[in-house]
Formats: C-alpha cells, sequence, structure tokens
C-alpha cells in the first residue's frame, strides 16, 4: 500500500530531523563525564582542541558546551576556562530526545507522558472545583467548535488539557507538563493535527476527551486515570499510522 505523501511528509519535517551537531558533541562530552574519562573539577579541552578532536567548528564546540553550562554539567571560571562540575551538582531535568519515529523511543516518551498526564487526571477527578469544571467544559466544546469548523483543533486540545493539569491545583505538575510541552510533546501535537486529515478521525478523538471529562464530572479518579492512559496510547498508534509503520 503506498503511504499518502500529503498526510507523511509533513511528520517527516518535524520528526524525521537528525540531531544537529552541537546535540551530538553535547551527547558525547556528557557521555565522557558520565564515564569519568572527564572526572569533576577537570577542565575542559580549549574549543580548539575540542573542534580538532570531534572535527567540527568552534562555534558548534561553544554551542555544545554552552548546554553543559545550561545543564550544570559544566562551570566556567573567569580566565580559566570551563570545568567538569561536582557529581550532583545539575540541577537542571533534561530530555535528548534523538529520533521521535523510533519505536522503542517513542514508548519510552509514551510511558513518560502517560505517569503526569494520568495521574494528574485521576487528582483533577478527586478535587477539581466547579470553577475548574467550567473551564475544561469550555474548552472540551472549543475543541468541538474547531471541528465542526473542519480545522485541526490542536491549540484547543493543548488548552484542554492544559486545564485539566491546572485543576489538579499541584504547581508542580504544571511545570512538569510546561516542560514536556516545549520539549517532547512534538509527537502529540503533530497526531492531532493529522487527525483532522483523516476522515472521522478527529471526532473519535473528540469522543476519548469526552470520556475523560465524564470521569472527571464523575469525580471518579479510576476512570479518569484510565481514560487518560487510553487517549495517549491511542495518540501513539494513531502516530505509528502516520508514520506508516
Amino acid at each position: 500500500m503506498v503511504a499518502d505523501k500529503s498526510r507523511s511528509e509533513p511528520l517527516r519535517d518535524i520528526l524525521g530531523r537528525a540531531p544537529s551537531l552541537a546535540d551530538t558533541l553535547a551527547l558525547r562530552l556528557r557521555d565522557e563525564i558520565a564515564s569519568g574519562r572527564l572526572q569533576a573539577g577537570e577542565r575542559l579541552p580549549t574549543e580548539l582542541q575540542l573542534a580538532q578532536t570531534y572535527g567540527v567548528s568552534r562555534p558548534i564546540v561553544r554551542e555544545a558546551v554552552g548546554r553543559l553550562k545550561h545543564d550544570g554539567l559544566v562551570l566556567s571560571r573567569q580566565g580559566a576556562g570551563a570545568f567538569v562540575a561536582d557529581p550532583g551538582a545539575s540541577s537542571v531535568f533534561r530530555l535528548d530526545v534523538a529520533d521521535f519515529s523510533d519505536k522503542a523511543e517513542l514508548r519510552h516518551i509514551v510511558e513518560l507522558l502517560m505517569a503526569v498526564e494520568a495521574s494528574a487526571t485521576e487528582h483533577t477527578a478527586e478535587r477539581h472545583s466547579e470553577a475548574d469544571l467550567i473551564t475544561i467544559r469550555a474548552r472540551l466544546d472549543a475543541m468541538q467548535a474547531a471541528i465542526d469548523r473542519g480545522e485541526s483543533g490542536v491549540d484547543e486540545d493543548v488548552a484542554f488539557h492544559r486545564a485539566i493539569i491546572e485543576a489538579t491545583g499541584n504547581p508542580y505538575f504544571r511545570d512538569l507538563s510546561e516542560f514536556l510541552d516545549r520539549r517532547v510533546r512534538t509527537f502529540i501535537r503533530t497526531a492531532r493535527a493529522n487527525s483532522a486529515r483523516l476522515a472521522g478521525m478527529a471526532q473519535i478523538v473528540q469522543g476519548e476527551h469526552q470520556a475523560i471529562f465524564e470521569a472527571i464530572v464523575a469525580r471518579d479518579p479510576q476512570r479518569a486515570r484510565a481514560a487518560a492512559e487510553t487517549h495517549l496510547k491511542n495518540a501513539a498508534a494513531r502516530l505509528a499510522i502516520y508514520l506508516g509503520r
């Protein structure tokens, strides 16, 4: 069966993107630090030395080292250069997802998202206020209106799930969800956007949202969690369809 290029091409642009040279070098240097080949307190080689060792330009080295500094793995000392930070010094959680089309990587991402969103949905079912319910209902209705207009409803979909996260009353759920939204939800967003391209698929997805909402209204935590898990599993399955796997 020949894949429909109009459906799969945008996904390849987003999901099939190879890591940059800076990404690759940063990962290599992280491995050097994690293995102990570069030890805490040790000065990193100079930009020129790293560029020659790894066959990249000095700007690439600068960008890669900058990422390690951002993650707290490397520290700068005025006039002395960059040094490996002490173990445990990093206070930044980072996800380096190289290939969203890789089955194992996709499964890992879905498991992480499920742990966060399913748990958050469960808590929202237990503790939501009437005001929370009104907001979540409004987001659900906005998605349906977008579908009726023939639009993807991606933004409305994101807003629906964000309203559920907010209704937990737990700021850490919100912060972690925002982090994931910036870093790894590309595949979820892409699956949502492409749902609009398949006849009837958008309404199927909306049915999953409706099931989540109804469980929240019923204050049934277990049912809400199960509905959220089902939604994410189905989102991953839909992405696999779009990728032709």
